[in-house]
């Protein structure tokens, strides 16, 4: 309790460091994201960090307890943006739709750090509200509690792999890149039909496979759901309103 009321004290102070910076827990997160989007995350190191800030390394455990609690408040950055001015309406499947891409074009733009953080829980309030809003949406559907945290784990899980497998590719060297792209045209059309019969059936549907199957494997999640989904309420779903009770009961 004692370290964490002094880092909370800490990060209240913001401080100048020897080159002119003010250095704060926003200035750290915003520099561990340039330098892991410029050389990878083997940047996220306090000595690299205060090299970059023109501080001490140890300045950095004055905002954070070490380099995991940076990770994870990185990572809370990351889903801030995903969902930053996200309002879904009353059409569940699509908002469910919308945070999914969200959360991916979000990763794709720090591909490097998103790949290190996609696994993480980051206990953060960014994420508490990413979660809020998915489970209501769920909720909204007329899913019991059980069922919608349910179906939300398997959707964001579904999410988070595949965006992190999309942004894995982008870190690749351009030759291994271009390399996996082409075996889909190359090795898997030169396979005989007397070995691999089902390959040859679909051997002019390979091609596909060098491309990204986010977006298939997000409708299809969101299909299945809905094939579960009871009715669709208007108003609040029966766990909405009995948490809402319960909250208002307690204060």
């Amino acid at each position: 309790m004692a370290s964490t009321q002094r880092v909370t004290r800490e990060q209240q102070r913001r401080r100048r460091t020897r080159s002119g910076v003010l250095l704060s827990t926003d200035t750290i997160i915003d520099c561990a994201l340039r330098l892991s989007h410029e050389h990878g995350p083997d940047a996220l190191s306090v000595r690299r960090l205060g090299a970059a800030l023109g501080c001490d390394p140890s300045a950095i455990y004055r905002y954070f307890h070490n380099t995991d609690d940076l990770l994870l408040a990185i990572a809370d950055r990351l889903v801030g943006r995903a969902i930053e001015g996200f309002q879904p309406g009353d059409d569940w499947m699509a908002g469910l739709r919308e945070m999914a891409h969200r959360i991916r074009d979000n990763y794709q733009a720090q591909p490097r750090v998103a790949v290190l953080v996609a696994s993480r829980v980051t206990r953060r309030e960014n994420e508490f509200r990413a979660v809020e809003t998915g489970v209501s949406l769920l909720l909204q559907a007329g899913f019991d509690a059980r069922t919608a945290v349910q179906h939300y784990h398997a959707f964001i899980d579904t999410v988070l792999g595949h965006a992190a497998l999309d942004v894995a590719t982008l870190t690749l060297p351009k030759d291994k890149y271009e390399a996996d792209a082409q075996a889909w045209t190359n090795a898997y059309q030169a396979l005989p039909a007397e070995t691999h019969p089902a390959i040859a059936a679909v051997r002019h549907e390979l091609p596909r496979m060098a491309g990204s199957s986010f977006d298939n494997a997000v409708d299809l999640m969101i299909s299945a759901i809905a094939a579960q989904a009871p009715a669709t309420k208007a108003r609040p779903s029966r766990a909405i309103r009995a948490a809402a009770r319960a909250s208002r009961k307690s204060k």
